[in-house]
């Protein structure tokens, strides 16, 4: 069994690190490339990049962020946001990043998670889903979280899936900076049904929910705010869950 891995999120508006509730309000925390390198010292596992505005604001990615951040970390890191094309893909791996992330530019175009994993192979291929729930269900939004596109998220997973996305990076909108916890029962039906590698994202507040989401079926636990706000350092986060008994690089 692959070691479980914990993954600090930066996402990025206007070139800066911002975090909010819920996909709102969002504050500034710091100049990416700075806080990029302060995980890698800090022992994170990976890194996950996302231009937040980028599809919304109908731009390119951060192509020079990019780059400056694979000069100075020297673990995986996932970049997303603004992926329209196989071109832009290529356009971020050559820049040095080791995966891309699709999401809106999937919904719209289902072929290109094909053609990315054609290209890159499955393990740089990762879908990226916002998902808020419906009832007993949960519908997938586009745009950073702005657009419900009537697709329900389990369905959605399984297609991508297939289609040959080799990691799934999945948001709860509801619990997003919430600090209440993931949304638990999401990850458990994902992981029924999908036999790749899922990210769970959305709502950490404590250790205990790291690990949780871990126990429930996630292959890496992402955070945002914990770490953002020194809540808790890299170091003090493996301890806890290897005491806990969760198998953490």
């Amino acid at each position: 069994m692959l070691m479980k891995r914990i993954i600090p999120c930066l996402d990025v508006k206007e070139g800066r690190v911002v975090k909010g509730v819920k996909f709102q309000n969002l504050r500034d925390l710091g100049d990416p490339v700075a806080v990029a390198k302060y995980y890698y010292e800090q022992g994170a596992d990976e890194l996950v990049l996302l231009d937040i505005s980028a599809t919304q604001e109908g731009r390119e990615t951060m192509l020079d962020i990019v780059e400056r951040v694979a000069e100075v970390i020297y673990m995986p890191f996932t970049v997303g946001g603004g992926i329209k094309t196989l071109e832009d893909a290529k356009r971020l791996i050559r820049a040095g990043a080791d995966k891309v992330s699709l999401n809106s530019s999937a919904l719209q175009n289902p072929q290109l998670v094909h053609d990315v994993s054609q290209l890159f192979g499955v393990q740089a291929t990762v879908v990226a889903i916002d998902a808020k729930r419906t009832g007993d269900s949960w519908g997938v939004f586009s745009h950073g979280g702005t657009q419900a596109v009537g697709r329900d998220v389990i369905e959605w997973a399984q297609e991508v899936v297939a289609l040959g996305a080799g990691e799934l990076l999945v948001t709860s909108m509801d619990a997003d900076g919430t600090k209440d916890g993931y949304d638990l029962e999401l990850i458990q039906r994902l992981r029924d049904v999908v036999n790749v590698p899922i990210i769970a994202s959305g709502g950490v507040g404590t250790l205990e929910h790291l690990a949780e989401g871990l126990e429930a079926g996630a292959d890496a636990a992402l955070a945002a705010s914990i770490f953002h706000e020194a809540t808790y350092s890299m170091p003090e986060t493996k301890d806890y869950l290897k005491a806990r008994g969760v198998d953490v690089r």
